[in-house]
């Protein structure tokens, strides 16, 4: 798939509201981060950041926040949110999977983009997390759980994640993660990753 055609086929999606990732507003999961002291104000990147809920709420507790996605609508409607609230982020309209870093991330907040991406996409997805990261670097997730196949969003199969991100690329917080429901019904299961 071309540049163009990938552009055009999440702007398809943005324009006819097929976005069954986005929740609306900020994740619970990102306070309950925030509130434990796990996720501390640092260099973070929210990759696929759509709507860009956690984006404004992130820079506005003084995270130094970059923040990706390819469809022009998604990045209109947070820039335009973005001044209304005269808030300083570095917004970036790109494939995700081509885009490099020249300093890497304390951080990166990753709520939809997984589910969002194909599964033939998620191995490099991850390759790209990894590189994004410092070491020691974190990553905030929440794997969708659907239990339905299609998408997007993709079912995040426990088995296929912990493949996904091994042991010996990742550290994990816990075995099973901490359920967050999603207003469109399903549940996500929030983790943190730490680079190794």
């Amino acid at each position: 798939m071309t540049d163009q055609s990938l552009h055009d086929d999440w702007e398809a999606r943005y324009q006819t509201g097929q976005t069954g990732w986005d929740r609306g507003q900020t994740s619970p999961a990102l306070h309950r981060w925030l509130n434990t002291g796990d996720l501390k104000p640092g260099r973070i990147l929210v990759p696929g950041c759509g709507s860009g809920y956690e984006v404004i709420e992130l820079a506005q507790l003084g995270f130094d926040v970059t923040a990706i996605d390819i469809a022009s609508s998604a990045i209109e409607w947070l820039e335009t949110k973005l001044r209304e609230e005269k808030i300083s982020v570095k917004v970036i309209q790109t494939d995700l999977l081509t885009w490099e870093t020249e300093k890497p991330f304390d951080a990166v907040y990753e709520q939809t983009c997984l589910c969002a991406l194909n599964p033939t996409q998620w191995k490099a997805y991850e390759q790209k997390l990894n590189q994004w990261l410092k070491p020691g670097g974190k990553v905030f997730t929440l794997f969708m759980q659907t239990h339905q196949s299609g998408g997007p969003p993709f079912h995040c199969d426990m088995g296929e994640m912990q493949a996904l991100f091994p042991d010996n690329r990742w550290n994990w917080d816990c075995p099973s993660g901490k359920k967050i429901q999603h207003p469109s019904g399903h549940e996500e299961l929030a983790f943190i990753l730490e680079k190794v």
